[in-house]
């Protein structure tokens, strides 16, 4: 896969704005993909792209997509750490463009963490 650049990433941003454009506060779900060196070259990218994708084509306003930098297991990369409101926040790892997929499904619209793709349930959250 081509390295993306900067404008790269800000075509992606502009092409699904609309769907994960959200009043302050008025989400339900946060979910961060650790997109630090050793993720990238794991295939962080590549979660990003399918994660946007789903959002997109569930037509889902009510969930956030951030990122950040290493989570501290390079080992276990890609990562994601999902959040959603009232309850305890998953980190997945090991993750491929399908694994996210099947964890937007289950987990962020169905309420159900896919426990064979999880690292660890709680910590610290942001809300």
């Amino acid at each position: 896969m081509p390295r993306l650049t900067i404008e790269d990433l800000q075509k992606i941003k502009e092409k699904h704005r609309a769907t994960f454009t959200l009043r302050e506060g008025g989400y339900r779900a946060k979910i961060t993909v650790h997109m630090g060196t050793c993720g990238i070259a794991a295939g962080a990218r590549d979660v990003m792209t399918a994660l946007m994708d789903e959002i997109a084509n569930a037509k889902v306003e009510d969930v956030i997509v951030a990122t950040s930098g290493c989570a501290g297991l390079c080992a276990r990369e890609p990562m994601a750490t999902v959040e959603i409101i009232n309850h305890p926040p998953v980190k997945y790892g090991d993750l491929k463009a399908d694994k996210i997929r099947e964890i937007f499904k289950e987990h962020i619209i169905g309420g159900n963490p896919v426990e064979k793709y999880a690292l660890v349930v709680g910590s610290e959250t942001t809300y």
